[in-house]
Order: structure tokens, then C-alpha cells, then sequence
């Protein structure tokens, strides 16, 4: 459990987009970043709290004072988000003692709230996650902006290019309908907007490691597996 626990961070360069396979909390201790990931850019600063879920992604630009922050397990089901703790240093005790307890009483104090800059690049990227078969130039023209500016200014936000980011986004929405699918995996690459089942299958392989059957069976014994 070694990525649990407290982390911190020097300012500098952005960390560079990276994937979490399992799904975790963050709870800013101190300091703060701003984050662009699949759920959007976060301004998260001192009590702030991301929700991340399985498979997702994120690039991080830290504040001057840098961060820390403190890393908590998930359970698989948990529903991405940000929101906002009074009382970190309860938690960051708890934590001390039992990582998964600690995540239970964040989850418990956590207040919702929204905390994306909400310019063009987050709307794009609320967009393509709403609608995965968006069609990115079509997009931009409803908004008078060129599609090649349109990639250019996304990449510079978020590290991946509209192109990439709708595309794993299908893969995430094919991933977590396949825990809850009865159907055929060819009706289900339709639904999520691929050519075919084998075009989903090597996407979501390459995505996630695994295949659709490991990764239905591990979505499973996931929820299979009580809390402490």
C-alpha cells in the first residue's frame, strides 16, 4: 500500500498524465495543484478532496508551497467527484491507524461541490465525456473555433488530444457498463460506439491490462469484497 498514505510534492514542472488502476482519494493537506484529469480541471487547494475512479487519468501542476496529500483507497463503486472536508487533520489521524477507516469518515464529511476553471477545454472535455461518438470539429464550429486550434489548446490543457481523450472515455463508459452487462460483447461494442467487439476488446486491453472477461470477473470480486 505503498502509494497510500501521505505524500508531498515540490512545485515545478507539471507531473506528466499518468493512470491510477484502482480507484482512490486525495485529500490536500496542504498546498495545492491544479489537476486536469477525465473528470475535468480542479483548482484543489488545502481541504479540497478528488475522488478518482479505476483507470483514470490526471496530470498535476503544483503550487509554488507545492502539496501534500493524502492518498486513501476506494472502494470499487465509488462515484468520481470533488468536494471539500472541514476537519482534515481528523482524518490524517484515523489514517495513521486504519487507511480504509479514514476513507470511510472522508467519504462521510465530504461536501460536494464543483471546482473546474470552466473555460472552453473543460466544456470540450464535459462534452466528449457526456457523449463519447462526439464529433470534435462539429463541436468546435458550434462554439466559432478552429478544430486545429481546438486540439492544440486541449493538449496544452489536459497533456492528451481530444482525439485520445474521447476515445478513452468510450473505453471507461464500455468498462464500467460491462460490470452490470448481460447482453452479448458484440451488442455492447454497438452501444459504446465501436466497430466491432474486437476493436473494444484491444481497446480496453490496452487501456486497462485487461481483458473483457478478466476485467468483468475483477469488477465482480471487487464488490464481492466487504470494506473493512
Amino acid at each position: 500500500m505503498a502509494f497510500y498514505g501521505i505524500h508531498r510534492y515540490q512545485a515545478g514542472a507539471p507531473m506528466p498524465r499518468h493512470r491510477h488502476v484502482e480507484p482512490y482519494m486525495a485529500i490536500v493537506v496542504e498546498g495545492g495543484y491544479l489537476e486536469a484529469g477525465d473528470g475535468g480541471r480542479v483548482e484543489a487547494g488545502a481541504g479540497d478532496v478528488l475522488l478518482h475512479g479505476p483507470f483514470e487519468a490526471h496530470r498535476d501542476a503544483f503550487r509554488p508551497q507545492g502539496a501534500t496529500v493524502l492518498n486513501l483507497p476506494l472502494r470499487s463503486g465509488a462515484r468520481p467527484g470533488f468536494g471539500r472536508i472541514a476537519d482534515v487533520d481528523a482524518i490524517v489521524r484515523l489514517a495513521e491507524r486504519d487507511l480504509r477507516q479514514a476513507s470511510s469518515l472522508g467519504q462521510a464529511k465530504m461536501t460536494a461541490c464543483s471546482g473546474s476553471p470552466n473555460d472552453w477545454p473543460d466544456l470540450l472535455a464535459a462534452a466528449l465525456r457526456d457523449d463519447p461518438n462526439l464529433l470534435i470539429t462539429e463541436w468546435a464550429d458550434r462554439l466559432g473555433l478552429a478544430a486545429a486550434s481546438v486540439s492544440r489548446g486541449f493538449a496544452k490543457a489536459y497533456g492528451i488530444s481530444p482525439k485520445r481523450f474521447r476515445l478513452e472515455a468510450r473505453v471507461r463508459h464500455a468498462a464500467r457498463r460491462l460490470q452490470f452487462w448481460h447482453g452479448s460483447l458484440a451488442a455492447l461494442a454497438v452501444e459504446c460506439g465501436f466497430s466491432d467487439q474486437a476493436h473494444m476488446s484491444r481497446a480496453l486491453a490496452a487501456l486497462t491490462g485487461f481483458t473483457p472477461a478478466r476485467l468483468r470477473a475483477k469488477s465482480v470480486q471487487s464488490r464481492m469484497i466487504a470494506p473493512r
